[in-house]
């Protein structure tokens, strides 16, 4: 009991550290966005807390499955990190803000071809938006997608090399898949395999659809700026992370169905045989 206590509580207040992590790094944080900050990270910690202090899930998915949340929320904290000093850089720039700097705009520039992510994400921005905004979008663009790109492969290589998930152990589908139904109808095996398509297509798409969006919506209302440090850290590290985090999903329940579909084959296999042998 109490080290799922101290466990559930560690994790809070890493969560907290992280909604907080780019007002504590920006010089230029108003009074009121820390206030509002504050809230949202007590929030999130106590959400947090409850969730990982219980003893089954109830939302986050591959709890008993790591390092699937580990290796995302490392993935997220580095973004947000990376972001914040690039943006604290413009103001008190040191060795390491000018490095960052310098890597995500050699990426940007790098991953900016025609029809690419990061070309969506320049041509979003409207036509009266200066050259050093453009600038720091394609450099907050170039190093989240860096980063994104990083979390998948090294998930990816995990579950393709190192036999994620049954290298640790038992794993049970329903603990670590808390929001999916096995009685919604069907075949599990089916949906299961239809859900990881349909997460790896939308995490393909969704780099592109999101900037085409808030480029389309643009004409109706008048779009979000993110020449604010803060929503460009965010804006950027969610444009990045969310497609990430479905294929990463969508290679999870891709492995899980296959590792369905070998066990079912076994048990047939199984069945015939002792069928033969009583005949």
């Amino acid at each position: 009991m109490i080290s799922q206590v101290t466990s559930a509580l560690a994790r809070a207040m890493l969560v907290a550290l992280l909604v907080a992590t780019p007002s504590l790094l920006l010089p230029t944080t108003a009074a009121d966005t820390a206030q509002i900050v504050v809230v949202l990270a007590i929030l999130a910690s106590f959400m947090t807390f409850i969730e990982y202090y219980g003893r089954y899930p109830s939302i986050i998915e591959f709890r008993f499955a790591p390092p699937f949340n580990r290796l995302k929320f490392l993935g997220l904290a580095l973004t947000v990190l990376f972001l914040a000093l690039i943006c604290r850089g413009k103001t008190d720039p040191t060795e390491l803000t000018n490095l960052l700097t310098q890597l995500g705009d050699g990426l940007g520039h790098a991953i900016d071809f025609p029809y690419s992510p990061v070309r969506m994400v320049v041509l979003m921005m409207p036509p009266d938006a200066d050259a050093e905004l453009i600038t720091s979008v394609r450099t907050a663009a170039g190093i989240s997608y860096m980063v994104s790109l990083m979390m998948m492969f090294i998930f990816l290589t995990l579950v393709r090399l190192f036999g994620w998930p049954v290298r640790n152990g038992a794993f049970n589908v329903w603990v670590n898949l808390p929001l999916f139904d096995p009685t919604g109808g069907g075949d599990v095996l089916n949906r299961l395999k239809r859900d990881a398509g349909l997460n790896i297509v939308l995490g393909s798409l969704l780099p592109f659809l999101i900037p085409a969006t808030v480029k389309m919506a643009s004409d109706m209302v008048d779009p979000i700026s993110i020449a604010n440090p803060q929503t460009l850290i965010w804006t950027m590290t969610a444009w990045a992370f969310l497609p990430a985090s479905m294929l990463m999903r969508g290679i999870a329940m891709s492995r899980i169905a296959d590792m369905i579909e070998e066990k079912r084959r076994r048990a047939y296999a199984k069945a015939e045989a002792d069928g033969l042998q009583r005949a």
